[in-house]
């Protein structure tokens, strides 16, 4: 029997998120204090850099975009010598995660980007506490009054009624299916899903109803649902990509310190893979002078752990992240942050980020298109270049609407 079939996507053309639309420096016009340009000798000499802390992405707390005032840690003189350990109470405390719940009454988010394949998404969390710093989804926590630094990873809502709130979703009147993707935004499988379990919910719902979905994630917690995704994937309902930055451990662990190593990304590829379910691999972001000469190795590792397609994503600095970004390379990496930020400016015409539909994703200029040619090679050879078929959806039984109060007496 043939089916329909939604439109043709492979899980990690989806490093997207429903934000997509990026939003303007200011909507006002007036840069704020992140926005403006600081060169090393404009910083007063007192004012402390932000330094790692264990464990966490972001260097610092800066504030978002839509704050009035940004603060900044100096030294008042009264630090202890060097070399002698401050008492306890001079010690900063350490950053716990916090979750609280987010009451939103829908679950389904909308886009309209032309970058990316797929017009609806699903995010059970808010924040992630991977705490990649490079994350495109960082400024969204200024939307909340947060920062998108450290608080983006530590500060962190759920939306327990996810489940929930999806089945009524798709038993409104005029729903039409296509595929929705999630992990889009913040990752479905970070630590919390653990003990929260939302993701799974979401995923029982989308089964019980035969509606496609696509996961992005960096985490094998997905081997845990496996046991939903298989039978569903043997319909023609679930594809999965896993996102592999780097094999080299180290790098990874600053870059995503608290995602799983890439051989467990790689040994979850490999699960997905003899499940029965479709299984991407995604080399994003490509910092430059970072981790670019890892595409090729990335992609052979991958289709050994049977991988069946791949994509790629040129590191993004819209907004807060642009100065996150550069806090963190001067923190970490001293030596070639100027030019790993040199780089980045040849690959967005002399800017750090540039926002333009269709080059967003993959930058412009010499650089970003030898990139774009040694993946495209490699994909050749290993036999990732090919695009795999769209999901199902055809088999979709949206759930039976509410009954309306005194039903019972028709």
């Amino acid at each position: 029997m043939s089916r329909a079939r939604s439109r043709s996507v492979d899980p990690l053309e989806v490093f997207a998120d429903e934000f997509a639309q990026d939003m303007p420096a200011d909507e006002f016009g007036d840069a704020g204090a992140d926005d403006l340009p600081v060169r090393v000798e404009d910083i007063p000499s007192d004012v402390i850099a932000p330094a790692p802390r264990k464990g966490r992405g972001a260097v610092s707390n800066r504030v978002g975009r839509y704050e009035a005032h940004a603060r900044e840690r100096v030294d008042d003189g009264w630090a202890p010598p060097q070399g002698v350990v401050p008492a306890a109470e001079d010690q900063e405390p350490k950053l716990r995660t916090t979750v609280a719940i987010d009451a939103s009454r829908t679950v389904i988010a909308r886009n309209q980007s032309p970058d990316v394949p797929f017009d609806r998404s699903i995010n059970p969390y808010r924040g992630c506490e991977h705490g990649c710093v490079y994350c495109f989804a960082r400024p969204t926590h200024a939307w909340l009054g947060m920062s998108p630094g450290l608080d983006f990873e530590t500060r962190l809502l759920a939306k327990p009624d996810a489940p929930a709130l999806l089945r009524k979703e798709l038993a409104r009147k005029g729903y039409e299916c296509d595929t929705i993707a999630m992990g889009t935004n913040t990752d479905p499988y970070q630590p919390v899903e653990r003990e929260m379990r939302i993701t799974r919910g979401i995923l029982e719902v989308l089964a019980e109803h035969d509606h496609p979905v696509m996961i992005v994630t960096k985490s094998d917690l997905v081997i845990r649902d496996l046991d939903i995704l298989g039978p569903m994937a043997a319909r023609g309902l679930a594809k999965v990509g896993l996102s592999v930055t780097s094999l080299d451990g180290e790098l990874a662990r600053i870059l995503e310190p608290r995602a799983p190593r890439p051989d467990k990304r790689l040994a979850a590829i490999r699960a997905c893979a003899d499940a029965g379910v479709p299984a991407s691999v995604l080399v994003a972001p490509v910092i430059p002078a970072l981790n670019d000469h890892e595409i090729e190795p990335i992609l052979e590792a991958a289709v050994v752990a049977g991988a069946e397609s791949a994509t790629w994503v040129l590191l993004r600095l819209p907004l807060e992240i642009a100065g996150l970004m550069e806090e963190f390379l001067r923190a970490h990496f001293p030596d070639r942050a100027e030019r790993v930020l040199s780089l980045v400016r040849q690959t967005r015409d002399g800017e750090l980020y540039r926002s333009e539909w269709g080059t967003r994703m993959r930058g412009e200029g010499p650089y970003a298109q030898m990139i774009g040619q040694r993946f495209r090679a490699a994909c050749r050879r290993l036999g990732l270049a090919r695009r795999t078929a769209g999901l199902d959806v055809s088999r979709f039984r949206a759930p039976a609407a509410p009954k309306a109060q005194l039903s019972l007496f028709d």
